[in-house]
């Protein structure tokens, strides 16, 4: 079998990556669908609009360094490096974090948020940082990663970066770069759906 060649990180990244998905569908299957807020041609809007936003606020792109929250937020950090490199010209450098055990856009599945990178694989010493994320909940995972890059290394500033921001924080974290501000209750659950990861573009909200 393939899975036995994996290295035991691989494999337990897949074992991760399958029980979020599991529980991802379990939750859909009882809830019920309410709105579709964005569609693929705004979400695409929406990420030129940040990537214009970061330029500004950084009066450039020197330094910087994208940081994308796996699973949605990597391909998201991926799109916002393709809008930069339209708009400055420049390729900028693209990691990840993989924080799997809770995610903001999902129901708890586990008490706190679990780191998976042993080493990120780009040097973030004296770079401005930007986190991204598809969507800011409660702020555990966001907190997550801002540990996790405070322990790689000294970044000059750290960032946030997120397609929707749903409200419900319990902690003091805030996004520099919000696609859209959604009201929520804590009883709905905000789907996002990106190519990369689920063959479709779209933001919806679903209900119990």
């Amino acid at each position: 079998m393939v899975l036995l060649r994996l290295d035991l990180a691989s494999r337990r990244f897949l074992f991760i990556a399958a029980l979020v998905t599991y529980n991802f569908f379990k939750e859909v299957q009882k809830l019920k669908f309410k709105t579709q807020i964005l569609d693929d041609k705004a979400i695409g809007r929406t990420l030129t609009r940040i990537a214009h936003e970061i330029i500004e606020k950084n009066k450039g792109v020197e330094n910087i360094i994208l940081l994308g929250i796996k699973r949605r937020g990597y391909p998201l950090a991926n799109r916002i490096a393709e809008a930069i490199e339209k708009i400055e010209g420049v390729s900028l450098k693209v990691g990840s974090l993989d924080i799997t055990l809770y995610r903001d856009d999902l129901s708890q599945i586990s008490d706190l948020p679990v780191l998976n990178n042993d080493t990120l694989d780009i040097e973030i010493k004296d770079k401005i940082v930007i986190l991204v994320d598809d969507v800011l909940y409660t702020g555990r995972t966001a907190r997550a990663a801002l540990d996790a890059v405070i322990h790689h290394g000294r970044p000059k500033v750290i960032q946030l970066a997120v397609l929707i921001d749903r409200g419900h924080r319990e902690l003091p974290i805030r996004a520099d770069y919000v696609g859209k501000n959604i009201p929520t209750s804590k009883e709905e659950l905000v789907s996002v759906e990106l190519m990369e990861v689920d063959s479709t573009d779209s933001v919806k909200i679903y209900e119990v």
